[in-house]
């Protein structure tokens, strides 16, 4: 038997017996959350703690549970991983199908155990490598019309409209269509307008936001590790988020040292840009918080160095206090391991008041935890432009009670043209929308 088969024989024996492996989690997710959360001292482990639900969808009927005062349907179905959300000027709903493109190499044992674990979830699905439009009956309930709207794709994930292009983030590089308003599909084929680090693709998402004069493009670029265990040349240009200049294509690096920039956003009181982050794992079911933060231009944020400011990470080799000198603080923590993945700042929405102003995050699950945290939508309220409190749950159930069965896990948000809150749902391949129940 060749080496490779001996180890997924291995993988798969272990994954056997993982209903949930190794050390439980101490602190409860909201311990974790907010201004000031709770760090516990590292571990090291042979085997990280591991546990995942397995992913079986959505049964007929079913949906996800909602906050008191809300109502969720199911807009659209039998989509290929739908990842990210974006409503076009005229209301059509692009939905963003992907995943990973399997570029990056099963080094370890360890790895690759990790590897089939993750995927019993549903979230290692095949994406579409496509868009889809969705585009609103008129005075008709249930799903909306779909429209393939670009195929071809490799792993996109960001879109943005400026002026009459539309800029796609493929995993390596961004895209230019040209668009006119109302078109179902996209006949002109898309150039390449500005390359992104493609190679290895660890992290392979990269999202995008234009400036609101649209002169530039903002990319986050996750890192090509967990904490630089491939080597710190695959790293150039990663964990970072890169600025565009939209007339000569040129780019820079805006901000670094975060893991993984999975969500970029405005702030809509202050104009500031900020983002979600996915921060390291292996070192605790409680450690280490992914966050909620403003990007400063000019600014480190810790990888791989050290976390939550200057908590050094001692696995990282060589060491680099100068740079932990510098490493700033994220603003707000929304718990270990929650994978946050969608981020959308929402003024005024078809909610209810409560929900007006502050920022809604989706996150799609826990991997390296256990009991599981994430696999919820919540709201941060924000005073003055500063998230404040803590996180309150809009939508949740993408999971059973016994902690064994995935039916879905959110992923991009964003808001439709009558205030309603879209999720995509990338194991349940969907897209819901939520409003008031008296909506």
């Amino acid at each position: 038997m060749s080496k490779i088969r001996v180890r997924i024989a291995l993988a798969m024996a272990v994954v056997s017996v993982l209903g949930g492996c190794g050390e439980k989690a101490s602190l409860e997710p909201a311990q974790q959350s907010g201004n000031a959360p709770q760090l516990p001292k590292s571990q090291d482990f042979l085997l990280p703690p591991m546990q995942v639900p397995r992913g079986v969808g959505w049964a007929q009927g079913q949906s996800p549970k909602v906050a008191p005062g809300l109502k969720i349907e199911k807009i659209a179905s039998g989509l290929l991983h739908p990842r990210q959300l974006y409503v076009l000027p005229n209301g059509d709903v692009l939905v963003v199908e992907s995943n990973g493109p399997g570029s990056e190499p099963t080094t370890t044992p360890k790895q690759l155990i990790a590897n089939k674990v993750k995927n019993l979830s549903g979230k290692g699905g095949k994406g579409g490598n496509r868009i889809t439009l969705l585009r609103k009956k008129d005075t008709v309930a249930g799903e909306w019309e779909k429209h393939v709207f670009v195929e071809h794709l490799h792993s996109p994930f960001g879109v943005q409209l400026i002026g009459d292009s539309l800029y796609v983030a493929n995993t390596d590089a961004i895209l230019q269509f040209p668009y006119h308003s109302g078109e179902t599909q996209l006949t002109a084929p898309g150039v390449e307008f500005a390359d992104l680090p493609g190679t290895v693709n660890h992290h392979w998402t990269k999202a995008l936001l234009a400036s609101p004069d649209g002169s530039k493009l903002y990319v986050g670029v996750g890192s090509n590790s967990n904490v630089t265990e491939n080597g710190l040349e695959v790293e150039y240009r990663r964990a970072v988020v890169l600025e565009v200049d939209v007339a000569t294509r040129g780019s820079r690096i805006y901000a670094s040292g975060i893991r993984n920039p999975t969500g970029l956003q405005w702030e809509p009181q202050t104009g500031k840009l900020w983002a979600i982050a996915n921060e390291r794992d292996e070192i605790g079911a409680d450690l280490v918080p992914d966050y909620l933060t403003s990007v400063q231009e000019g600014g480190f944020y810790g990888w791989p160095y050290s976390f939550y400011g200057q908590i050094v990470d001692r696995r990282v080799e060589p060491q680099r206090p100068d740079l932990v000198a510098k490493a700033i603080k994220p603003d707000y923590a929304l718990g270990s391991h929650v994978a946050a993945l969608g981020l959308w700042f929402s003024e005024k929405n078809a909610l209810p008041e409560k929900y007006q102003g502050g920022a809604f995050v989706s996150e799609h699950g826990s991997w390296d935890r256990s009991p599981l945290s994430g696999y919820e939508v919540v709201h941060v309220m924000f005073q003055q432009g500063k998230p404040v409190g803590k996180p309150e749950t809009v939508v949740s159930g993408f999971y059973s009670d016994d902690e064994k069965k995935l039916f879905g896990a959110p992923v991009g948000l964003t808001q439709d043209k009558d205030g309603a809150l879209l999720i995509a749902d990338d194991v349940g391949n969907a897209v819901w929308r939520v409003t008031g129940d008296s909506h």
